[in-house]
């Protein structure tokens, strides 16, 4: 089973955006859908900007793939191919276009990704009052993942009971737990590529490496204070050479000068490290020649932790906190060692959730949680010590990280789950269309009233609707030529339809008043189009309209 992907660079490109996990996660996503192969991949875009930008960003990753490109609203080929993907929760608005072609014509499917915004939490929320069903998927990346996204549609849903009084409980989609996946290939390292990289790094063979890889910044994915103030307490109990490597994007300068200087003043006794994690090349290198991986992640907007798996497939044995997706990745004393976390209880929170309503600042959120938020920190040390001290452990939970990683992680094993998924939804939609779900179908409306037809919402507007016995008589002087005169003019161009179907609508209507429907018949068209046609014609004083009574 297949799916179309709704393609949006920010979600898959990496060229030109900030190095974040869920872009590399989405690129990643797209070089497995490629390297899959079979049917045609393909894109789904929001409009026909974005058709060259999706076709060449699979071509950069296989010059010979096969793709089709639907522009938005082109749902019949979804209907054939059978279900949606993309790559965040937001699955709202997606259902409420489905409703045009029926609420089983096909599945949609959405992944979590970061999970604490109030934008990412209320379309979580909306899932229950979205037409979204139970054919439909919600993958989450980690037990910790499905742990918020269930209890925040319990949540919208006692809150959806207090405010309707309704006891019955909408459908819900299907909420997998699917990890992320990597490519593994891509992190394996020889011992020449080691000594390549320690040498292009200047790195000595004396010196342990410890290395922090992903977004540098306090609030969005691990503040390093602790972990800087371990590190120093490493080198003084073991006196052993250590030099911290950090790979990846500051967001800013200021912040890059903050890490740097920090470091010079909590840990004196460290040699510091950054390499660009733009650079895929010397990216690559800092995994090749490091020793240890640390990350002391402690924010709440991820969901899974990418680089840990990165780091295990190239074989370095992981530091990790005990937080959040990490823990269904790393093996605690097998791959490497988790430390435990400290969170404060439910109540405190009251207050930040409260200004972040207020100020709707998300990165002083983050900021305010994150910093809450801490690790043991005699254990990390302790942890830190075996393994700077002990050659073999690194390289005995190194390979068992490699294997790990190869087995349960690859894209190789991801992506067929992925298939496998959407070949159940496909089964869940052909069962529901046969059971008692088929009234809720039948009764389904046709489009979400917010995207409702304007003229029936607004119906109370006018003085006369124009409907298909409204007669039409075509106004001295004007015809298909008339029509295109006015037309050219900038502001009436964006009214302009075609002027010989203008001429043959004016012509049908020369002689005498004729009925819109009458000349819908006539032309072969459409009445309801026909009625839109019209309608601007009026607009333009080409035609007179008048009751049919």
């Amino acid at each position: 089973m297949r799916a179309a992907i709704h393609f949006h660079p920010d979600a898959y490109v990496l060229d030109g955006n900030q190095l974040m996990g869920r872009r590399a996660a989405g690129a990643a996503f797209l070089r497995a859908a490629i390297e899959a192969g079979g049917d045609p991949l393909v894109g789904y875009v929001d409009s026909k900007e974005i058709v060259d930008t999706f076709t060449g960003a699979v071509r950069s990753l296989d010059p010979v793939a096969v793709t089709e490109c639907l522009v938005k609203g082109n749902v019949a080929p979804l209907v054939r191919i059978g279900c949606l993907y993309r790559a965040d929760p937001v699955m709202g608005p997606g259902a409420r276009l489905r409703l045009r072609s029926g609420l089983s014509s096909y599945s949609l499917c959405g992944i979590t990704h970061t999970l604490l915004s109030s934008g990412t939490l209320d379309a979580i929320g909306s899932l229950l009052t979205e037409p979204v069903m139970d054919w439909d998927a919600l993958i989450c990346t980690s037990s910790a993942a499905i742990q918020v996204v269930t209890s925040t549609l319990d949540e919208a849903g006692e809150y959806l009971r207090w405010r309707t009084g309704t006891l019955v409980p909408p459908p819900r989609p299907q909420l997998p737990v699917i990890p992320l996946g990597i490519h593994c290939d891509d992190w394996s390292s020889t011992e020449s590529d080691r000594s390549k990289a320690r040498q292009s790094l200047a790195i000595g063979d004396d010196e342990v490496v410890l290395l922090f890889a992903g977004r540098l910044s306090y609030a969005a994915k691990a503040h390093p204070f602790q972990m800087y103030e371990a590190l120093r307490d490493v080198a003084d109990r073991t006196g052993q050479k250590l030099t911290l490597l950090l790979a990846g994007q500051f967001f800013n300068k200021p912040i890059k000068n903050d890490f740097r200087e920090n470091a010079a003043i909590i840990c004196p006794n460290i040699r510091f490290l950054h390499v660009d994690g733009e650079d895929a090349a010397v990216y690559a290198a800092a995994f090749a020649g490091a020793d240890i991986f640390v990350s002391m992640a402690d924010n709440l907007q991820e969901t899974f932790g990418i680089t840990p798996l990165e780091a295990m497939a190239a074989g370095l044995p992981v530091v990790v906190s005990d937080w959040n997706g990490y823990r269904d990745t790393v093996r605690n004393g097998i791959d490497g060692f988790r430390v435990p976390t400290w969170a404060p209880v439910a109540g405190p929170g009251v207050r930040i959730a409260a200004l972040y309503e207020i100020t709707e600042s998300y990165d002083f959120h983050s900021s305010r949680t994150s910093t809450l938020v801490s690790m043991d920190s005699a254990q990390l040390v302790s942890r830190l010590v075996q393994l700077v001290r002990s050659p073999d452990l690194r390289r005995e939970m190194g390979e068992n990280g490699r294997q790990r990683a190869r087995q349960d992680f690859d894209w190789r094993i991801i992506y067929p789950k992925y298939r496998e998924l959407w070949a159940e939804l496909a089964a869940r939609r052909t069962r529901a269309a046969s059971n008692v779900q088929r009234a809720l179908i039948a009764q389904a409306p046709r489009a979400h009233f917010a995207h409702d037809d304007p003229f029936r919402r607004f119906a109370s507007y006018a003085t006369r609707t124009v409907n298909a016995a409204t007669l039409v008589r075509t106004n001295t002087g004007a015809d298909g030529a008339k029509y295109a005169e006015l037309t050219a003019r900038p502001m009436l161009s964006f009214w302009r339809l075609p002027p010989e179907l203008a001429g043959e609508i004016l012509d049908a209507a020369a002689d005498e008043p004729v009925a819109i429907g009458e000349i819908a018949r006539r032309l072969g068209k459409n009445s309801d189009m026909m009625i839109e046609q019209i309608a601007r014609l009026a607009k333009l004083n080409l035609v007179t309209l008048h009751n049919a009574d």
